[in-house]
């Protein structure tokens, strides 16, 4: 399952003025059912309750994620848009571009004897994940761990963050210089 979605994660990726693209996978229904099946993989018999995803591709992957696993989606939204009731909130370590990221989560979303998971399209310096970390445990959620579609992090971060990934950065394609 997880060698499937690899191949077509890698088949559909792109380098697009020099940034990674990876929204090709969610234009393709194969694909991106085959990548939600692995990323919800590694997890599937973890006791996971509940699966977090960062706003936007981690809504969509997460959300996805959660109906595969037959659990609820955490939603962690970034700035300032409407979002109700109480909130646990962390300002982020720098990301690779150097933005600290302001990341919300209601408290009543996750609690005592919750298992939670992360959702995202791609980890490289964890910072996110990390705040996202501290925020479950704050409203007395358990960490399970992150399941990503790339994964560029250090091994030390990785296995902090108990990182999974559907491929490593060092998989892709190089940039040509020229897409």
């Amino acid at each position: 399952m997880m060698s499937h979605a690899r191949g077509l994660a890698l088949e559909r990726f792109r380098w697009i003025g020099g940034h990674a693209d990876v929204w090709q996978i969610f234009r393709d229904p194969g694909a991106l059912a085959a990548v939600v099946r692995g990323l919800a993989g590694p997890f599937r018999d973890d006791g996971v309750t509940a699966v977090c995803g960062i706003e936007s591709r981690g809504f969509l992957l997460g959300a996805a994620v959660a109906v595969e696993l037959g659990v609820g989606f955490v939603a962690v939204r970034k700035g300032e848009g409407i979002f109700p009731g109480e909130k646990v909130t962390r300002r982020s370590d720098p990301d690779y571009r150097g933005t600290r990221q302001e990341l919300r989560l209601q408290r009543a979303a996750v609690g005592p004897g919750d298992r939670v998971m992360l959702v995202d399209d791609w980890i490289e310096t964890g910072s996110q994940a990390s705040a996202v970390r501290s925020m479950v445990e704050e409203c007395g959620g358990q960490w399970a761990g992150c399941s990503v579609v790339v994964d560029q992090t250090t091994s030390a971060r990785r296995a902090d963050l108990a990182v999974r990934s559907i491929v490593t950065a060092a998989e892709l394609p190089a940039w040509d210089g020229q897409s």
